[in-house]
């Protein structure tokens, strides 16, 4: 149901906690792994493919910044959107059809 290249920036135009530039996450791209049930992935970290290291808050390098969950096991992996993307869907590139959220926050009550 959703695009096969999803990313997500944050729209609103308030002062970033930590004033850095941009920061785009890749919720989901076809060459990511995607976890399955069997997976018991449980050691992740987000990595900037912009600046080519472990994404830290404030240290990554200087501009914007593309950032993917990272699992140690499986390399770049697929991510439910989080709740703050569901409360901000105007934030996805493509942007979202009305029932796409819809459909992420039924799956997710469903768990």
């Amino acid at each position: 149901m959703l695009p096969p290249r999803l990313l997500w920036r944050d729209p609103r135009p308030i002062p970033r906690f930590d004033r850095q530039d941009p920061v785009t996450q890749i919720v989901c791209d076809p060459g990511f792994h995607e976890p399955g049930e069997e997976d018991d992935c449980q050691r992740f970290a987000y990595f900037c493919q912009t600046h080519d290291r472990t994404y830290w808050h404030e240290s990554c390098g200087e501009g914007p910044h593309l950032i993917a969950l990272h699992c140690l096991d499986h390399g770049p992996e697929n991510m439910w959107p989080q709740a703050l993307m569901l409360m901000f869907p105007e934030g996805f590139d493509p942007p979202l059809s009305d029932a796409q959220p819809a459909w992420v926050r039924a799956e997710n009550d469903a768990d």
